[in-house]
């Protein structure tokens, strides 16, 4: 981890400090070179219009002997580096400011046609005329809507390239003084961040080895302590599901070894002759009453495991849930009569369509039926209502049994859990039938609650949706 860390930090490092300089030497030095062309012929343009303005009767005759003009022409092309041509609407050259190679008498129209119908070039042109790249601005002479000549200036391009080279120069100082201080900030960053993720990441491991009691890497930065808790809280999970595991190991164990013991204690006495003939269908229908609850148990096992490691599949339809209440409660039926136990169904619509899968939902609803006559007393009544929230429908399983404990009550989800009230009356549960119960109102992706008193009675409410159609 500390060489790739390491080897992110150089590679950004280098590509940051190569991406800077090609910008810098190839688009910045292209964009600032062509802003210096446009403010040099912005400036040429203003100078052409001051000679106009200023020697406007000389411009409009085309008088190349004006000696005045001559001199401030020349005087102009010392000072700034400005030529200045004046030339005729053929293409004459009748003035040219530079006195050591003059062109006058020469025509450009000679040398590139289409020179003067620009309002402005840069490079060799007119070429045979100027030898070196110029940016050039032809400005025209009009009088009474006619051009009678131009005045041509002219500033050599070279200087400006050198200009735009000098100031990337100092941009490029000041970028590798930046890049410099860069680097020492991602050396900082690289000490900071690469040390703790690594002891976070041997913190990890130990955890993961199950030695939970490894002392915490000590992170300084928000987003370490984030990370940290977070591997922290995962410690804390694995524990807990290491000791889950602990007591579902012996649940199991005991869950099993209980009827095993039954079935092998009463075959081994039946076969031995210690049980005489006529007492043995006794003792087989009590090994029949022991092995169906071990089918019981091996099959709520298989379904939770199938929960644990897959997500539940639904076949999701729109049913009737009074209906659904109505035939699972009559499945009931027989217990219910051994226990001269009511089932009241109580229906606020005569019909009440959801959606959801119709045999999970039913599996629900026998489970918790079936709490509800086990630890209900006789002669007593359970109450499965019914009605419409808005778009939720609620279902509610009540009972006038032996309650549940206040404490008691967050623990009733987790598997094999049972509460004291209940291992009396409980002879035949697994501690599985409400876990199931909650996976599957989960994966509907809605809820179930509990409320119950001790001594009063329990009330399970869990919710789906309406059918839309």
């Amino acid at each position: 981890m500390r060489r790739s860390i390491k080897l992110k930090f150089i590679l950004s490092y280098i590509i940051i400090a190569t991406l800077t300089l090609l910008l810098l030497n190839t688009y910045g030095h292209s964009t600032l070179y062509n802003k210096l062309v446009e403010y040099e012929k912005e400036k040429l343009y203003e100078e052409a219009e001051l000679i106009i303005k200023d020697y406007g009767s000389s411009m409009k005759g085309l008088d190349t002997d004006d000696i005045t003009l001559r001199q401030h022409f020349s005087s102009l092309e010392v000072l700034t580096n400005m030529r200045v041509w004046i030339v005729s609407a053929s293409g004459n050259i009748l003035m040219d400011s530079n006195l050591s190679h003059p062109c006058e008498g020469e025509n450009i129209n000679n040398y590139d046609t289409s020179f003067l119908s620009y309002q402005s070039t840069v490079g060799i042109s007119p070429e045979g005329l100027v030898t070196e790249s110029m940016i050039s601005v032809i400005y025209p002479i009009t009088e009474s809507l006619f051009t009678t000549g131009y005045v041509i200036l002219m500033s050599p391009a070279n200087g400006l390239n050198n200009s735009a080279s000098n100031y990337i120069d100092s941009v490029l100082i000041c970028g590798l003084i930046i890049l410099f201080l860069t680097g020492i900030l991602f050396l900082y960053l690289y000490f900071q961040t690469v040390y703790p993720l690594t002891e976070l990441t041997k913190e990890t491991r130990e955890y993961a080895k199950g030695h939970f009691d490894y002392p915490m890497a000590r992170v300084v930065e928000k987003e370490q302590k984030e990370l940290a808790n977070a591997i922290r809280y995962l410690s804390v999970q694995l524990s807990g599901m290491t000791e889950y595991q602990k007591n579902f190991i012996a649940n199991v164990s005991h869950d099993f070894r209980s009827p095993l013991t039954s079935i092998k204690g009463y075959a081994e006495a039946m076969a031995d002759g210690t049980i005489p003939p006529e007492m043995q269908k006794k003792y087989f229908d009590i090994i029949l009453f022991e092995t169906e609850r071990l089918t019981k148990l091996t099959g709520n096992l298989l379904e939770l495991n199938q929960f644990d490691h897959q997500t539940m599949v639904l076949e999701k339809t729109d049913f009737n849930i009074n209906e659904t209440v109505k035939s699972t409660s009559a499945s009931f039926e027989q217990r219910c009569t051994s226990k001269k136990i009511s089932l009241d169904l109580i229906f606020e619509e005569k019909e009440l369509f959801v959606h959801g899968d119709v045999n999970r939902i039913q599996q629900v609803i026998q489970n918790l039926l079936d709490n509800a006559i086990k630890f209900s007393p006789n002669d007593s009544v359970i109450t499965i209502h019914t009605a419409q929230r808005n778009h939720k429908v609620f279902v509610s399983v009540k009972d006038n049994g032996i309650g549940i404990p206040k404490n008691s009550i967050p623990k009733i989800w987790s598997r094999f859990y049972k509460t004291d009230l209940s291992r009396g009356k409980d002879k035949t549960g697994t501690g599985l039938g409400l876990s199931i119960t909650k996976e599957i109102i989960n994966a509907h992706r809605e809820n179930i609650n509990v409320i119950s008193t001790e001594g009063v009675g329990t009330e399970f409410i869990f919710s789906l949706p309406k059918a839309k159609s």
